[in-house]
């Protein structure tokens, strides 16, 4: 199957699944239901989450096994982008083309669908884990790996530095390391606990770990050009934002054209180390070639 069709089709799985995962309950705190799937069921590229299917199948792993943790990965995400919307934090409006989720629901609402999406994440996975005495250990090593992705040594560390950099001139290793930890920790905690649920070898695991280091870094810096140069009807928000912030960015430290041959040299790097798998990462070249010429 080709990039295009494998894509579609994981995204319709991984959103079938989301719905399910996260249903409406008639009880008295149904509102916060309501709010989490507002946000959680709003589309999106589901990046993550499609990027461990994709090692599933690379690894001819089996996708029942993986498929919630994908899950629990989206819902992490989602959690963390309601709460960088936050007038405490970026203070946008819109996301994915409709009013952010503070805007519909009110900030506490807000806060608590964050806060619920993140422990039911966990849940959702440490339930999976217990499911099968047998592979209880792979499973709850994947959850570490994206727990301790999401976490202050990762993706609120990331966000931490991106508050305190406002305003200032940071050096080209601080923003690396920014957004290793910002975008790339969950990105590369995708791959990589796929790879533990489907029992990838130490070759394989080192080669993977590698490619998705460097697709963390190549979406973070395609999405610092495209607040420049990005239509919002395209985006789905605001463009020029991080401008409007101060923000420390790719564009800021290296320039618009330098960042963007930053760009390519890292997608080229990304698509180099997956030669080892051969034809068999298609979906994983495709998937660097699609970061790079995204619009949105």
């Amino acid at each position: 199957m080709d990039f295009k069709s494998r894509y579609g089709e994981w995204l319709n799985l991984i959103n079938q699944s989301l719905e399910a995962y996260v249903q409406e309950k008639n009880t008295p705190e149904k509102s916060i239901y309501r709010s989490m799937r507002y946000s959680l069921l709003a589309g999106g590229k589901r990046l993550r989450p499609v990027l461990a299917l994709a090692v599933c199948e690379l690894l001819n792993g089996d996708m029942r096994e993986v498929i919630p943790f994908a899950c629990a990965l989206e819902m992490i995400h989602t959690y963390s982008l309601i709460h960088d919307d936050l007038p405490a934090m970026d203070n946008d409006d819109y996301r994915r083309g409709r009013l952010t989720n503070h805007k519909v629901f009110g900030e506490a609402q807000a806060i608590l669908a964050g806060d619920a999406l993140l422990n039911y994440a966990f849940e959702l996975m440490l339930s999976h884990a217990l499911s099968e005495a047998g592979s209880t250990y792979k499973k709850t090593k994947a959850a570490l790996v994206i727990a301790s992705a999401s976490g202050a040594g990762g993706m609120i560390g990331g966000q931490v530095m991106d508050i305190e950099w406002e305003g200032k001139r940071i050096e080209a290793e601080a923003l690396e390391h920014m957004h290793k930890c910002k975008t790339g920790a969950l990105i590369k905690a995708a791959v990589v606990s796929s790879a533990i649920l489907c029992n990838a070898g130490e070759k394989e695991l080192e080669v993977l770990e590698k490619y998705a280091e460097k697709l963390g870094l190549a979406f973070q810096i395609k999405d610092d050009i495209l607040d420049i140069e990005g239509s919002a009807a395209v985006m789905g928000k605001e463009a020029g934002s991080d401008a409007r912030k101060n923000k420390s960015t790719y564009v800021t430290v290296y320039g618009i054209s330098q960042a963007g041959h930053l760009l390519d040299r890292t997608i080229e790097s990304a698509l180099s180390d997956v030669i080892y798998f051969g034809e068999k990462a298609y979906f994983l070249k495709g998937l660097a070639e699609y970061v790079a010429a995204r619009e949105n």
